[in-house]
């Protein structure tokens, strides 16, 4: 789309949001962003003139569409490969792509992220649930209709820095700006669009999900390492002292003694396991975010002639 057919702001945006089809949502969803603000701040500064004069004018210095999503392409790429963790040399035989996941950083981000998950999980259901049932239950008061606004601005913040810890631990691309609220429009407008909004309901859906998830990923971080470590330190221990560490019930003790060299065999099997585990984990869950949490569709809007 050329310069002279983008007499609105909407159009700009629709021809960007065109330009950029097929590249990263998350990516869109900051180029939209930071083109909108840009051209919303300039046209406020000129009341005086009209929208197309003004868009007109800006879009010499800001650029076409086309370009600018060239550039947000271009930019990405170098982004990107500056942030990405160096990929660990592949091994060549099954064995060693087995035990390759040790040199892996993401395995113990992702590790580390599930962990964690259980005290945000707590933090986001006992946000959207509590958020939820005052925002219903104070809809019928005058102060209702500003505090659900202010429940969905706080929970899409939430949402914004959950995705830059998803993108940091776990790899994926997440947003680093938040949808762009639009030309101001009143009360019940906002309201109105924010209940047409999927994400809205996308993202407290994915508040809701991560107890759950939080309870899982943490139950099996901590069985899936403190068993296979238990494992391995168990000669260590026994040669300490410690002679009834490792027991099994109705096994005489020579025996007992006999198992113990397979031990931190099966531990550190256990543990490789648990990294792989960890690591395809941190796959599934970045994609669940950027599902639920990244606008997918975008309004389409007809560029004015």
């Amino acid at each position: 789309m050329t310069g002279p057919n983008l007499t609105s702001v909407e159009a700009y945006l629709e021809a960007l949001r065109t330009a950029l089809d097929g590249a990263d949502r998350a990516l869109i969803q900051d180029a939209l962003f930071d083109a909108e603000e840009h051209l919303r701040a300039e046209i406020a500064q000129h009341p005086d003139e009209s929208e197309a004069v003004v868009l007109q004018r800006i879009v010499g210095s800001y650029g076409a569409p086309d370009e600018v999503a060239d550039a947000y392409r271009s930019n990405e790429i170098k982004v990107q490969a500056a942030l990405r963790t160096p990929a660990p040399k592949r091994a060549k035989s099954a064995i060693g792509r087995f035990f390759g996941i040790y040199a892996d950083p993401g395995a113990y981000l992702s590790l580390m992220y599930m962990l964690m998950s259980l005290i945000t999980g707590v933090v986001f259901f006992s946000f959207a649930m509590t958020g939820s049932a005052l925002s219903l239950g104070f809809a019928i008061l005058i102060f209702g209709v500003p505090f659900f606004l202010l429940f969905i601005g706080v929970s899409r913040i939430l949402a914004l820095a959950e995705g830059r810890l998803v993108e940091s631990m776990l790899g994926t691309r997440m947003p680093r700006r938040p949808v762009h609220p639009g030309s101001p429009g009143t009360w019940w407008q906002r309201i109105v669009a924010m209940l047409r909004d999927l994400r809205t309901w996308s993202t407290l859906l994915y508040f809701v999900l991560m107890l759950p998830l939080g309870i899982c990923y943490f139950t099996a971080a901590v069985v899936g390492t403190v068993v296979p470590l238990a494992l391995i330190i168990a000669p260590v221990a026994l040669l300490l002292g410690f002679d009834n560490v490792v027991v099994v019930d109705d096994v005489p003790a020579e025996v007992n003694r006999n198992l113990l060299p397979l031990l931190p065999v099966l531990g550190i099997v256990g543990l490789t396991l648990m990294l792989h585990l960890a690591k395809a984990v941190g796959y599934v869950h970045g994609q669940l975010a950027k599902k639920l949490l990244v606008r997918d569709i975008w309004p389409q809007t007809v560029a004015s002639d």
